[in-house]
């Protein structure tokens, strides 16, 4: 589902970024209790207590439409963007395609206590932290519904993945949640998803399905499995417009002595959010921030950062480095396909940061630390 703008104030409910954090994830819409566990010193620090268990059932609100940062478009922005037609690059801008980044490589060995991240394409990663391999809105098809085949292959192939132990979905776009490849997992691999989307993936067969509401968290294996806010909506056919939640993940290997956390912002537009999501999980190594999908802007502002916001967004969640992704991979909007990655560059130089903390991988590199 293509992604659109929307234009208006935050909404009432979002707290005061001044305000305390609570000592329990807040979880307005939870039917059973939380489960308590033992809080450790790093989780002390973001203000956060209680997990939820993996797998647990939960019941829902219709509608997540009151999360919006800005109103949905209406018919006067379908008419312009119907009126100016600019849905992809022209022939200038897809002359880049030869010159996007592919470099595959094997996995490199990791020693003990590291992490790694590996750009499979678009927002699809392989991060490999606390000894578990976790897939981000994984996608390995060739094409999405509505969109031209791959500009670039996938990253890494699928028979070249360790066993994937865990699977962690920002909302249900076709572009980040692809049924066909969700269809090669076996069904008892635990997926990570946002509040309602629980019923898709069982429906489908998997048996162990977390759903997180926003500041809400589970762990597995010693991994700790943050659902933060997004700047973003949720639509996956014509009737169910914000029924599911949309986030990023932070993902923090809790048992090394010095722990490694990854924010995966998922699709999200520029905002107050990331700021809150450095206060609440400080000490981040890694952010995994969108780039692309970015014009036109008055379309894609509210829900796509462009390169200059990313920066900004990682600079906000106090994250040491920053790895750009959703772009190169899938022909989504109407920027030259080489563009976000030149403006990226620019941005960090100008921010005068450490040029070696902006990991601006090749499709199917990867980097560990």
């Amino acid at each position: 589902m293509r992604d659109h703008p929307r234009a208006a104030a935050p909404p009432a409910h979002v707290p005061p970024t001044s305000a305390p954090p609570p000592a329990v994830p807040p979880s307005p819409a939870n039917s059973g209790p939380t489960a308590q566990v033992p809080v450790t010193p790093a989780a002390a620090r973001r203000g956060v207590g209680g997990l939820r268990p993996v797998g647990e059932r939960r019941r829902w609100p219709r509608s997540f439409a009151d999360r919006l940062t800005t109103p949905l478009p209406g018919l006067r922005a379908y008419a312009r963007l119907a009126r100016e037609g600019v849905f992809r690059p022209g022939p200038e801008g897809l002359r880049g395609i030869p010159d996007l980044p592919y470099a595959p490589g094997p996995l490199p060995d990791l020693a003990p206590g590291t992490a790694c991240v590996t750009w499979a394409g678009h927002a699809s990663w392989v991060v490999r932290t606390g000894g578990l391999t976790i897939l981000t809105d994984p996608v390995w098809s060739r094409r999405i519904l509505a969109t031209p085949p791959r500009m670039t292959p996938v990253g890494i192939r699928w028979e070249d993945l360790p066993p994937v132990d865990a699977v962690v979905i920002s909302h249900n776009h076709y572009d980040h949640l692809d049924a066909p490849t969700l269809r090669r997992l076996p069904r008892h691999t635990p997926l990570f998803v946002p509040a309602g989307l629980g019923r898709w993936c069982r429906r489908r067969g998997f048996t162990r399905v977390t759903e997180l509401d926003w500041w809400e968290a589970a762990e597995l294996r010693g991994v700790r499995f943050d659902f933060v806010p997004a700047h973003h909506w949720s639509k996956r056919s014509p009737v169910d417009t914000c029924r599911t939640l949309w986030g990023g993940w932070v993902l923090t290997d809790t048992r090394s002595a010095t722990p490694r956390t990854v924010y995966f912002a998922g699709d999200t537009g520029y905002g107050h959010w990331f700021a809150e999501i450095g206060r609440r999980h400080p000490g981040i190594d890694l952010a995994l921030l969108p780039i692309g999908a970015y014009a036109p802007r008055w379309w894609l502002c509210d829900v796509h950062t462009d390169p200059e916001e990313a920066v900004q967004a990682c600079r906000d969640v106090g994250a040491r480095r920053m790895a750009p992704m959703h772009w190169g991979t899938f022909v989504l909007s109407a920027e030259p396909v080489m563009e976000p990655l030149h403006r990226a560059r620019a941005a960090w130089a100008r921010a005068g940061l450490d040029r070696g903390d902006l990991w601006d991988l090749p499709v199917g590199a990867s980097r560990a630390w």
